[in-house]
């Protein structure tokens, strides 16, 4: 039975990914910051973990919550959204939300998560992926809409690659959802959640090493640049 984390499960994308590898036999650990989303997680069949990604205080926590567990597939799915262009700057308020939700908390994870990813799969080691955007993409930016969330979807990405050298046995990428039906993407997003979440299972599955510290999208296709 394959042990799957999911860090920011408690709606969306996030809770998506519990149920589809709950479907399949997983045995899931997911993470959720309020009393509510633990109920949720727990109803479906998870195991449960009080985690707040962007209080460093509680993600420092983690690893001794997971307390030496093998994980074969990791996701760090939490995520903030807000909008708001180059014509205004941000409040400190919204930047700091944004970034340490987007960054800091998959910074503070890699190091108590990674070296579990590596353990997986009778030494092999496993996949840790981070659900980014195509917002987060340099190359081909075409307006400064929620600029703020760009730029932390960037700073992910480089976090991603420049940790990779560091847990060689793990295959660790960001992978962008698509445009999706969820809060987020809103309603005239093209893919719904369950489309999203099975192509990127489909393509995490497929992860070889020669893809480690890449930006993929949902199908698991590279960006052409980032």
């Amino acid at each position: 039975m394959s042990k799957v984390l999911v860090l920011g499960a408690s709606r969306g994308i996030g809770q998506e990914f519990v149920r589809q590898y709950l479907e399949d036999g997983a045995s899931v650990i997911a993470t959720a910051r309020d009393a509510e989303g633990l109920a949720r997680l727990k109803a479906m069949g998870a195991s449960a973990l009080r985690v707040d990604v962007a209080d460093p205080a509680s993600i420092s926590g983690l690893a001794w919550q997971l307390d030496g567990e093998e994980i074969d597939v990791a996701l760090y799915v939490a995520g903030v959204f807000p909008q708001g262009d180059a014509r205004s700057p941000p409040t400190q308020v919204d930047f700091d939300r944004t970034m340490h939700t987007n960054v800091l908390g998959a910074m503070q994870a890699i190091p108590q998560v990674a070296p579990l990813v590596e353990a997986a799969a009778k030494g092999q080691g496993g996949r840790f992926v981070f659900i980014t955007s195509a917002m987060g993409r340099i190359a081909d930016v075409d307006s400064s809409y929620a600029w703020t969330y760009r730029v932390s979807k960037a700073a992910l990405n480089m976090a991603v690659a420049s940790a990779q050298h560091d847990y060689p046995q793990a295959i660790m990428v960001a992978m962008s959802p698509g445009w999706v039906k969820t809060d987020m993407g809103g309603a005239g997003a093209l893919l719904t959640v369950a489309q999203s979440v099975s192509a990127m299972r489909r393509a995490i599955a497929k992860l070889t090493a020669a893809q480690k510290g890449s930006f993929l999208n949902y199908d698991g296709s590279p960006f052409s640049g980032w």
